[in-house]
């Protein structure tokens, strides 16, 4: 991305890229394609050193970032693991850590941030149905005399198998969004494990059958529309940030595969008909990194514009995206069609950032709930 790095950041990011090409490369990741849930807790764990999961963190509970923007600083992560298409909750967790730092309680702060930033605890987020809408609705909260108890299945939640502790966006039996920590251990909680296009990552229905929770244990109360905006926009900045990785290392394989393919004696890539389509692809990575920067810009800044930057960071991205795999597809022939072949890693993986937390046409339904249309 366009993001002006410091040196600090530039270690950070070629750290993270070494971490990636020695820990769980791609041909790792082919291998985990049969099993999503074969992971190397001790990678997990060797990620929370570096630091993945402490950029939202306060200092005070073992976290903090490396430039002391959190949101820039996780988007360099982000971008790296979306140009090997990574495993793992990195997005999930870091949204339940920005959202219990900026609204919990400060016992439950105590009790779970610093497990969060270390790795040693992961989280996810429960909140749309298999839409992958974020809106609050899939989940109700009905109050009770000690706290609130949920009712309702979550759909699509990422990384939910593996995760020690979900934050439940709920509808309360007011109208207002409650937003609630649940331990995945909690009476009540049940997952379903979904078949996903994405092979990397694990998907989950998480129903919650009047699961009890305390007063203590929910990060807001009353009108909770502001957090919720932020959670969206965090989540849906770090899903453009992998995009945009994603997008950019498939161009660049596409663009070495069009220099060394011959056909009629010259490389493929000298005819004019793929010269045009590699450089439209090339216009849409170019724009979706400007997109990019500016949502990171905007949303660390937390800018009065960041909810509406990002959402057209978000529909931009998630169009061009498939628009990008298309045209490293019909660059690639039948090769590209192949199980053998890594490109359809990336189409998936870009096809289904293109659904999480909000689709293209959600995302200009919300620019335009934003201006009052």
């Amino acid at each position: 991305m366009d993001i002006e790095l410091s040196d600090d950041q530039r270690l950070f990011r070629d750290t993270t890229a070494r971490f990636i090409e020695a820990r769980c490369p791609i041909g790792t990741v082919r291998a985990m394609a049969d099993d999503p849930l074969l992971r190397d807790p001790d990678v997990l764990r060797a990620a929370g050193e570096l630091g993945w999961f402490a950029l939202f963190v306060p200092e005070e509970f073992g976290g903090g970032s490396v430039s002391g923007t959190p949101m820039r600083d996780a988007v360099i992560v982000a971008e790296e693991r979306g140009r090997s298409v990574q495993p793992g909750p990195f997005i999930t967790t870091n949204v339940v850590a920005f959202a219990l730092a900026e609204a919990g309680p400060t016992h439950q702060q105590e009790a779970w941030l610093p497990r969060l930033a270390s790795g040693e605890v992961t989280a996810a987020w429960a909140i749309s149905d298999r839409s992958g809408v974020p809106e609050a609705g899939a989940l109700r909260a009905r109050t009770t005399d000690t706290g609130l108890e949920l009712s309702g299945t979550a759909g699509l939640v990422s990384e939910g198998s593996t995760a020690g502790l979900f934050l439940a966006t709920a509808l309360r039996d007011t109208g207002e969004v409650a937003q609630c920590l649940v331990p995945a251990d909690a009476t009540g909680v049940t997952m379903t494990r979904l078949s996903s296009l994405d092979l990397t990552r694990d998907f989950v229905d998480v129903s919650f059958d009047g699961v009890h929770v305390p007063e203590d244990a929910v990060l807001t109360t009353g009108d909770t529309s502001s957090l919720l905006d932020r959670l969206i926009d965090v989540a849906a900045t770090l899903s453009v940030a992998e995009s945009v990785g994603a997008m950019s290392r498939l161009l660049e394989l596409t663009v070495a595969y069009a220099k060394d393919r011959t056909a009629f004696g010259r490389p493929i890539g000298s005819f004019q008909a793929l010269k045009h389509l590699l450089a439209d692809a090339s216009f849409s990575v170019e724009v979706s990194a400007a997109g990019a920067t500016a949502a990171a810009h905007a949303v660390g800044d937390r800018s009065p514009t960041a909810s509406e930057i990002a959402s057209i960071a978000k529909a931009y991205v998630g169009d061009a995206g498939i628009a990008v795999t298309q045209a490293c597809q019909q660059t690639h022939g039948g090769i590209g069609f192949t199980w053998e072949h890594d490109l359809h890693f990336y189409l998936r993986r870009l096809a289904v950032d293109r659904v999480l937390y909000g689709d293209p046409s959600w995302h200009r339904e919300r620019i335009c709930r934003i201006h009052g249309l």
